[in-house]
């Protein structure tokens, strides 16, 4: 019996941690992409410009870290960004990110803690591919982190604009009218 008790307490804890909890908790903000976030690390150290590849303009950080909120309401806009990402899942619903290769391929991973229904704990995207993400159907909210590498910057992040991406990958139509918000 008293195995059982701390997985009900556990149980009951956790249903009542929605998002607003998290937010708080967290002192989470909106981000620009949609959702919210907090940045909780970026490397004291920075690699120089000319240490990095031709992309990138200036020094960056070597590292940096954040918590990443999603609503179901809510999803992420396909953005890109000049450095690789690495995401993890912490709680919550399982979370589709939704990428597209330069050459037009699509992939779907989905984060969350059941490997059993294919979702992973944490998932690699590499830099410049498009990225959007929003909840796995019929959940309240995923809290997520982000490693990026080299560290990011806001010079380096660039937004979907509906009508472009429409142009480049047409056959992706639906997906790109669901997770733009540029026209």
């Amino acid at each position: 019996m008293a195995q059982s008790r701390p997985k009900a307490l556990a149980m009951t804890r956790d249903a009542a941690r929605d998002a607003a909890f998290w937010i708080e908790r967290l002192a989470l903000v909106p981000h620009p992409e949609g959702g919210y976030f907090r940045e909780t690390y970026r490397a004291a150290e920075s690699i120089p410009k000319d240490g990095l590849p031709a992309r990138f303009d200036a020094p960056r950080a070597l590292s940096t870290a954040i918590y990443f909120l999603l609503t179901a309401d809510e999803f992420a806009a396909l953005h890109r960004l000049r450095s690789d990402e690495v995401w993890h899942f912490y709680v919550g619903s399982p979370l589709e990110l939704v990428t597209i290769d330069p050459e037009g391929r699509l992939a779907v991973v989905t984060l969350g803690a059941d490997p059993e229904r294919g979702e992973i704990l944490q998932a690699v995207v590499p830099a410049g591919l498009w990225l959007g993400a929003a909840l796995a159907g019929g959940g309240s909210f995923a809290l997520v982190g982000c490693t990026v590498a080299p560290g990011f910057d806001f010079n380096d992040f660039e937004l979907g604009k509906r009508a472009a991406l429409l142009r480049r990958y047409p056959q992706h139509r639906a997906l790109v009218e669901r997770l733009t918000r540029q026209r």
